[in-house]
């Protein structure tokens, strides 16, 4: 696959142990260990985004980065004939893994853009799903990302996120992911100290918030 999109700094220096490097997508690439990544909760948050999007995807629907796991083979089911599904990334390794987990016939379209950058017009998309991104960018990446998730979403669309989310001070695993964040995932303490919400841009409203797991994950439904 033809590389387009320049590879962000922030990508290389943080993350490239979990989605840059060839054997992180060997390593990674496997349904059991994003579920215990995840402390069991994988189905269930892949799940519930997928019932918010819908039984059924008319027209366009954008998702914003790849995902280890199922979670698109299982999205991409719900596209019918004649609508379309395209996945933007800004690694071309991991659309080449997410193509192999594809069918050969799924109506899904792999492209190589900064999220920060989609590069297509406004009001392109019906639906608009970020299945823990977010917590992955730094803020300045993350305000832009959402920006544009807004701008290409048509209005009356929904953007669906799924990500981290500050659990209740009983939590048991409260300590532990707060060191675990702080090690390997440096940006994901903003989603513990600040609502999305703060981040968007004035097109955008909030529709509806969800916590799961003791609060230590979310989904958030937005429109413009």
């Amino acid at each position: 696959m033809q590389q387009v999109a320049a590879i962000p700094a922030y990508l290389h220096e943080t993350y490239w142990w979990a989605y840059v490097h060839p054997r992180a997508v060997r390593l990674f690439e496997r349904q059991w260990l994003v579920n215990l990544i995840l402390w069991g909760n994988f189905a269930k948050l892949r799940d519930t985004a997928l019932a918010e999007l819908g039984e059924t995807l008319p027209g366009r629907t954008l998702q914003v980065a790849c995902v280890y796991g199922d979670f698109t083979p299982r999205l991409s089911e719900r596209v019918p004939e004649g609508a379309s599904l395209d996945v933007v990334d800004v690694l071309p390794i991991q659309l080449a893994n997410l193509r192999r987990k594809l069918p050969a016939a799924a109506a899904v379209n792999l492209i190589n853009r900064d999220a920060a950058d989609l590069g297509v017009p406004d009001f392109s998309y019906d639906r608009v799903v970020l299945f823990f991104l977010p917590h992955e960018m730094p803020l300045d990446v993350r305000r832009r990302t959402l920006a544009e998730a807004v701008r290409v979403l048509k209005p009356g669309g929904e953007i669906v996120i799924v990500d981290y989310h500050l659990p209740s001070p009983w939590h048991p695993l409260r300590a532990v992911m707060k060191c675990i964040l702080r090690t390997f995932e440096p940006f994901a303490m903003d989603l513990w100290r600040h609502e999305v919400s703060e981040w968007l841009s004035p097109a955008a409203r909030l529709l509806r918030k969800e916590t799961f797991y003791g609060g230590l994950y979310q989904k958030l439904v937005i429109t413009r």
